[in-house]
């Protein structure tokens, strides 16, 4: 947490200057394409990390994990869609269930997705990642007078930027062996700013159209805390095991950054149907006579 806070700013997590220690996983938006096989890194995908932070004490808005507060946040500003029944039906545009009419409404999350798609990541490290979808950001003694809880969307940029480049790797699991390269055989380590920006009004920052991005001129973004990843061996067997089980979800949250909006609440049903859906496939897993090697990109 960043010492010197403003008394307004000191709720929930970040309400004592301390360090805590936290698991990172860097993903793709792809499924897999069958057990143990991801899509190439080569293909346009949306590019994710996840931090589970560890020994959070607090009242949490699940009852699943005890002591964890996680953030989820991906390399675009914005969701795919405006609410949920779009997304719901975007989902579905493969199908042959959605009628020409409806695809043509969808336009714009189709635009969204190319432009998703379009942006080149060269080292998972170097970017900024945004969480899209707006959280409470608590009640501190300083402002429990406003009788409410605040709203922030949330941003995770690298202190060690770089520029897109022009071309990728041809390696299908470039990115894994960039980590590798950069964290592993360089030996370097990777820190993030960890930012926020506080909801305005409806129309400049709005909470329920989640096409509409932030923009920083409007609501500044404002320095909380420092993520840092030190240098390390990761890519080994036991590691990728312990990914393949772990759980993340926005709702493992402290009740002073619960999610907020529609679509955070439908990310609710989803992330734990595919919580459920994970723990039958790792119990699966065990018991299967040979051994199971699980890569995630």
């Amino acid at each position: 947490m960043e010492p010197n806070l403003r008394e307004d700013l000191k709720v929930g997590l970040f309400k004592t200057p301390q360090t805590y220690p936290a698991w990172i996983r860097f993903s793709s938006g792809g499924s897999p394409q069958k057990r143990g096989k991801f899509h190439s890194d080569s293909q346009p995908d949306v590019r994710g990390i996840a931090i589970k932070v560890m020994n959070v004490e607090g009242q949490k808005a699940l009852d699943d994990e005890e002591k964890t507060q996680d953030f989820i946040l991906n390399n675009y500003p914005i969701f795919l869609t405006k609410d949920v029944r779009d997304y719901v039906d975007l989902s579905q545009a493969g199908s042959g269930k959605l009628s020409p009419e409806r695809l043509e409404e969808l336009g714009y999350a189709f635009a969204i997705l190319q432009k998703i798609g379009s942006h080149k990541v060269g080292n998972p490290l170097l970017i900024q990642y945004w969480s899209m979808a707006p959280f409470k950001f608590g009640v501190s003694e300083a402002v429990a007078t406003l009788g409410a809880s605040r709203i922030v969307k949330l941003s995770v940029k690298s202190q060690q930027p770089e520029q897109p480049p022009e071309t990728l790797p041809e390696s299908e699991n470039y990115l894994r062996e960039t980590l590798v390269k950069y964290l592993t055989e360089e030996g370097r380590e990777a820190s993030f700013d960890f930012l926020i920006q506080f909801y305005v009004d409806d129309e400049k920052t709005p909470i329920e159209d989640h096409v509409k991005e932030w923009q920083e001129a409007d609501s500044p973004f404002i320095n909380v805390a420092t993520v840092r990843i030190p240098s390390q061996k990761f890519d080994f067997e036991e590691r990728k095991r312990l990914d393949e089980g772990s759980l993340f979800s926005p709702w493992h949250t402290l009740l002073e950054h619960e999610p907020v909006g529609s679509v955070n609440l439908s990310r609710k049903r989803l992330y734990s149907e595919l919580a459920k859906y994970r723990r039958e496939q790792i119990a699966q897993r065990l018991r299967e006579p040979q051994p199971y090697v699980a890569v995630e990109d």
